[in-house]
C-alpha cells in the first residue's frame, strides 16, 4: 500500500532534499547535527514576542477571543479550534486545524480574523517585514480588520517569501474546512517592530515573472509532496543534495556533505542557482569546472554569485587544498600609528553584552592590551547603555588623543555588519542615557577611513575555497584560539550559563570563558591584519599561476 504524506507549511520554503531526507524511512536512524544554540534562542524570543502580541492586541480588540494554549497536546488543540469555529469566536489565536490527508497538509496558525464571511490568517513573527519607502498595505497593530487596510506612504514591503507562503497554506487549509473568507485572499503578517499589520494580497502578481504568491505556493507544494512522497514510498529520489545557504543551520547538513564530498560536487565551491546552472550546462563536479580555462568562453550560466573565472579559480583552490588565492597582484591593508582591534558579542536580537578592544601601537598615554566593556545582567537589560558608553568613551579618548599627538588612527573588525547594527542600534536605543553619543557621531565614524572591515579587505583581495569567516581565514595567519570549542554557538551556550539565564546562578568561569574567547578574537583580527600586510604577498598563490 502506497504511503501518503503530509506536508506543514515550512515544507514549500526548505530545500528539496531536506524534504527527501525528512520522510525517507532509511535515514529515521541517522544521527542529526546537535540542536544549534542560537535557533533554540530564537524560539525562546518568538514565543515571548508572541505572548507580547496577543496581550496587547487582547487589549485593544475586547471581543470574542478564543485563546488555545499551544502547550496543549496536539488533538486538544485541534478540538479547541473547531469548537472556536462552530461558536464563529471572531478571533481565534494558536489555532491548530486537523490534518487534511486529502489535501496532504497539516498546520496552524497564530491569530485567525473572522471577517463576517469567513477567516483571515495573521502571521507574528520575530524579523523585520518592512522598510522605509512606499506602497506597504497596513493597518496599525491595533486594527485588525482588514478591510481598514490602505497604502502607507512611508513604508514599503520587505521580502519575506516565506511568509507569503505560510499564509497561503493556511488559507488553503481553511478552504478545505469551510472557513476562509472566499471573497477576501489576504494574509496579514506582524513583524518585529510590532507597530503595523502589513497585509497581503496573495492574488497580487508580485513575485518574479507577474506569478502571485497562490500560484507559487502550488507549484512549490506539488513539487515537495512529489519529493516526499516518493521518499516516503522508497522510490527515486526526486532531489539530490547540494549546497545552499540554508546548510549552514540544517541538521541534516553532515549526511549531505558526506555525499557531496564523495562525488566531488560543483556546488562545494559555488552555492545556489549557480552550482544548478552549471550542472544543467555539464559541468557537475569540482574537477570538471576546475578544467575549464578561466580566460575562455563561460558555460551558458547566469550567474548570480561569482564571476565565471573566480569559480574556475576557487574549483582549483579546493582541489589543492588552498584556502585562500589571491585574486589582486599586491595585496594591502590600511595601517596606522595607532590600531585598536574591536570585537562585539551579542545575544541573538536581544542585544551586545560585551565590546573587547586590543589597543597597539604607538604610546599616547593609555595602557596597551585588550580591554573588555561588559554587562553581565540579563539581555535584554538597560545596564547595556552603560556598558556600551564606556566603551564608546574610551574609543573616543583613543582618537582625541592620537589626533593630539600628531598621528594617525584606525580601528578594525572583521564583518562590519555586525558591528555596526549594534553601533547604530545601541544609539536608537540607549539615547538619552549620558554618554552614548548621537547617530550622527556613529555615521560619521563608521563612514571614515579610520573603520576598517577586515571581511571587505578579505573579499576584495582573496579567494576563500572554505568559506570567509575569521575562524576558516585566521589560521592560515597562523593564529589559533586557546578554547577548542571557540566558536559563535559555543559562545551562546556559554553566555545562557554567564549570567544565569535558565534559572542557575551566574558562572563566573564561563564569564572568564567569554571574555578569553572575546580577547582571542581581536587577536586574530591583529594577526590576521599584519599577515595580509606582511606576508600574504609571499604566502599565498596568485590565481592565474595556479
Amino acid at each position: 500500500m502506497k504511503t501518503e504524506v503530509v506536508l506543514d507549511a515550512g515544507a514549500v520554503s526548505r530545500c528539496r532534499r531536506r524534504v527527501h531526507l525528512e520522510h525517507d524511512p532509511a535515514m529515521r536512524e541517522v544521527p542529526l547535527s546537535p540542536p544549534d544554540p542560537t535557533a533554540q534562542q530564537r524560539i525562546a524570543d518568538a514565543t515571548a514576542h508572541r505572548e507580547d502580541i496577543v496581550s496587547r492586541l487582547m487589549a485593544a480588540n475586547p471581543g470574542h477571543w478564543v485563546k488555545i494554549d499551544r502547550g496543549l497536546p496536539a488533538h486538544e488543540r485541534v478540538e479547541q479550534t473547531e469548537q472556536a469555529f462552530a461558536a464563529e469566536a471572531q478571533y481565534i489565536w494558536g489555532a491548530l486545524f486537523p490534518v487534511d490527508a486529502a489535501g496532504h497538509r497539516r498546520g496552524g496558525i497564530d491569530l485567525l480574523v473572522r471577517t463576517g464571511r469567513g477567516y483571515v490568517p495573521v502571521l507574528v513573527v520575530r524579523h523585520r517585514i518592512s522598510d522605509r519607502g512606499t506602497g506597504a498595505i497596513v493597518t496599525e497593530l491595533t486594527d485588525l480588520d482588514p478591510a481598514h487596510r490602505g497604502a502607507d506612504e512611508h513604508r514599503k514591503v520587505r521580502s519575506q517569501p516565506r511568509d507569503q507562503l505560510r499564509l497561503v497554506h493556511i488559507r488553503r487549509m481553511l478552504q478545505t474546512l469551510g472557513q476562509a473568507d472566499e471573497g477576501l485572499a489576504v494574509g496579514g503578517v506582524i513583524g518585529l517592530d510590532a507597530d503595523v499589520v502589513v497585509w497581503h494580497d496573495l492574488t497580487a502578481g508580485t513575485w518574479p515573472g507577474g506569478r502571485s504568491a497562490l500560484t507559487e505556493y502550488q507549484a512549490r507544494f506539488a513539487d515537495r509532496l512529489a519529493i516526499a512522497t516518493a521518499a516516503a514510498n522508497g522510490e527515486e529520489p526526486l532531489a539530490e543534495p547540494s549546497r545552499v545557504l540554508e546548510c549552514r543551520r540544517c541538521p541534516w547538513w553532515p549526511t549531505c556533505e558526506v555525499v557531496l564530498t564523495e562525488t566531488r560536487d560543483v556546488s562545494l565551491v559555488v552555492r545556489g542557482e549557480d552550482a544548478m546552472e552549471l550542472r544543467r550546462a555539464g559541468v557537475s563536479t569540482v574537477d570538471e569546472l576546475a578544467a575549464l580555462d578561466p580566460a575562455g568562453e563561460p558555460p551558458a550560466v547566469n550567474w548570480t554569485g561569482v564571476t565565471f573565472p573566480d569559480a574556475v579559480v576557487l574549483a582549483r583552490a579546493w582541489l589543492a587544498d588552498l584556502t585562500l588565492v589571491r585574486r589582486v597582484e599586491a595585496v594591502e591593508v590600511p595601517r596606522a600609528d595607532v590600531e585598536v582591534d574591536v570585537d562585539m558579542e551579542s545575544f541573538g536580537d536581544a542585544g551586545a553584552y560585551l565590546w573587547g578592544c586590543l589597543l597597539t601601537g604607538a604610546d599616547i598615554g593609555l595602557e596597551p592590551g585588550y580591554r573588555a566593556f561588559a554587562t553581565w545582567d540579563p539581555l535584554p537589560t538597560d545596564d547595556e547603555a552603560r556598558s556600551f558608553a564606556e566603551f564608546w568613551a574610551w574609543l573616543t579618548d583613543v582618537r582625541k588623543r592620537t589626533e593630539a599627538a600628531g598621528l594617525t588612527f584606525r580601528a578594525y573588525c572583521y564583518n562590519a555588519l555586525a558591528e555596526n547594527r549594534w553601533l547604530f542600534g545601541s544609539v536608537e536605543r540607549f539615547g538619552d542615557y549620558p554618554g552614548v553619543p548621537a547617530k550622527k557621531d556613529i555615521q560619521s565614524f563608521v563612514d571614515s577611513d579610520e573603520w576598517v572591515d577586515l571581511f571587505r579587505s578579505v573579499t576584495d583581495q582573496f579567494l576563500c575555497s572554505h568559506g570567509k569567516g575569521l575562524k576558516v581565514i585566521a589560521p592560515v595567519a597562523g593564529f589559533s584560539w586557546r578554547d577548542p570549542e571557540a566558536g559563535g554557538e559555543a559562545s551562546m551556550r556559554w553566555y545562557r550559563d554567564a549570567v544565569g539565564m535558565d534559572g542557575e546562578v551566574p558562572d563566573d568561569v564561563q564569564r572568564e570563558r567569554l571574555l578569553r574567547y572575546n580577547e582571542d578574537d581581536v587577536l586574530a583580527t591583529q594577526a590576521l591584519r599584519e599577515w595580509i600586510d606582511a606576508r600574504a604577498q609571499a604566502e599565498v598563490p596568485y590565481m592565474f599561476d595556479l
